[in-house]
């Protein structure tokens, strides 16, 4: 079994147990089996000091700091934390020819807008950080949907199709990010009963993984 297969199994487990934590209510097997996720991606042989090692470690840090989603002053670091991250993926994109363009940034933009006037109207305590967050997680996601990543990939509508190529798998990564960061918001602004926020919890770390797992394969296969 070779290096990329042991880790996408140490990452299937981590994340199948932090999912599970998360939906039982289980902070305890959250903070032994979340901080693992990332660093299970990272052993397929990211080299640490890397722009791509550098992501890795910033998302885990952002993973330890969002255990308990519902504590703002770990959130406001937590999100300073991924805007490193998704800061790293942007530089790592432009690196492979990508460019913004209106089809794709528009509607990540208003996207973006949206949850910013609904966190500045019901939690702006949060808002600045998290607005400012989310414009980095908007440009990430825009870059990743280029069809300039993905080489030789079908497209459907100008939108890139995912197949066995790592790299097609990238702009469906940028798409599960944002999906996974406005659940938080969905989670945060309009469930009150635990129950209801657990599973959304759940369902907010599911999607994470699945999109750290096809932007890492993606960026880690070279140019």
């Amino acid at each position: 079994m070779n290096r990329s297969t042991l880790s996408r199994l140490a990452f299937v487990g981590a994340t199948s147990a932090t999912v599970f934590g998360a939906v039982i209510g289980s902070e305890r097997l959250q903070r032994i089996a979340k901080p693992l996720m990332v660093p299970a991606l990272a052993a397929r042989g990211v080299r640490p000091m890397s722009t791509l090692g550098v992501a890795l470690t910033a998302a885990t840090v952002g993973d330890v700091l969002l255990i308990d989603p519902d504590d703002d002053a770990r959130i406001l670091r937590g999100a300073a934390a991924f805007a490193v991250m998704q800061g790293c993926y942007c530089w790592l994109l432009a690196e492979r020819g990508a460019r913004p363009t209106s089809a794709n940034a528009v509607p990540r933009l208003a996207g973006w807008a949206t949850a910013a006037a609904l966190l500045t109207r019901k939690s702006p305590a949060v808002a600045p950080g998290l607005a400012g967050y989310g414009l980095t997680l908007a440009a990430m996601s825009t870059l990743a949907a280029d069809r300039a990543v993905a080489p030789g990939s079908d497209t459907v509508a100008g939108v890139v199709v995912p197949g066995s190529d790592p790299r097609s798998r990238l702009a469906l990564g940028g798409i599960l990010f944002t999906a996974s960061d406005a659940l938080i918001v969905f989670r945060r602004l309009f469930l009150d009963r635990e129950s209801h926020r657990r599973v959304a919890e759940g369902a907010i770390l599911a999607t994470y993984a699945l999109a750290q797992l096809f932007l890492v394969e993606g960026l880690a296969r070279e140019k």
